[in-house]
């Protein structure tokens, strides 16, 4: 999967995800209406690595759909849009120091590690509210947000779900983890 150490997709995968892609675009404008797929598609294609991580969100259950477009920049924004926390990123801690600060039971991985394994970021908290205003999501599960220096510094980490018809926002140890919490991602294109 990788050549010369860059990330990329074979001609059969990106074939594949752009079918998968394509076919979530077509069946979700309400989150991105007026946006065109040909030129989203070129962007894309323009950029191996970005399409590699957007397989890798799509690859551990993201669901990944354009949400945005920064016209400044020129830039399609991606986030996870499945209806529970990606099934693949769950049972993570927040981060590498609360995982090494765990003596017993330890995850498996970080949520921030992970998504910096993948090319992605963590859902802001604003993100993640903008989010459900596209729909409704982490009705049964909950997903980390990017946590502010101050709480993390104190041992703490935020998360978020939706219950009750209201997005909630959450504090819990950062090394505690979950099996039905994990985290949403963002990619910029």
């Amino acid at each position: 999967m990788t050549k010369s150490n860059k990330k990329m997709l074979s001609k059969d995968q990106s074939e594949e995800l752009f079918n998968v892609l394509k076919d979530r675009f077509e069946h979700n404008m309400h989150r991105h209406e007026g946006f065109e797929w040909n030129a989203l598609q070129a962007k894309l294609e323009a950029d191996s690595e970005k399409l590699w991580s957007l397989n890798e969100m799509e690859r551990t259950g993201g669901e990944p759909d354009v949400v945005g477009y920064d016209e400044k920049k020129d830039t399609y924004i991606f986030m996870d849009c499945a209806s529970e926390s990606p099934k693949g990123r769950r049972s993570v801690c927040y981060d590498r120091e609360a995982l090494e600060a765990r003596k017993k039971f330890k995850p498996e991985n970080s949520a921030i590690d992970m998504a910096a394994s993948m090319g992605i970021e963590i859902l802001t908290e604003e993100q993640y509210r903008g989010l459900q205003k596209m729909g409704e999501f982490d009705k049964k599960t909950s997903s980390w947000v990017q946590t502010p220096s101050a709480i993390r510094e104190r041992g703490g980490a935020l998360f978020c779900d939706r219950r009750y018809d209201h997005v909630f926002v959450y504090h819990n140890g950062a090394e505690s983890y979950y099996a039905a919490r994990g985290f949403r991602g963002s990619l910029v294109v």
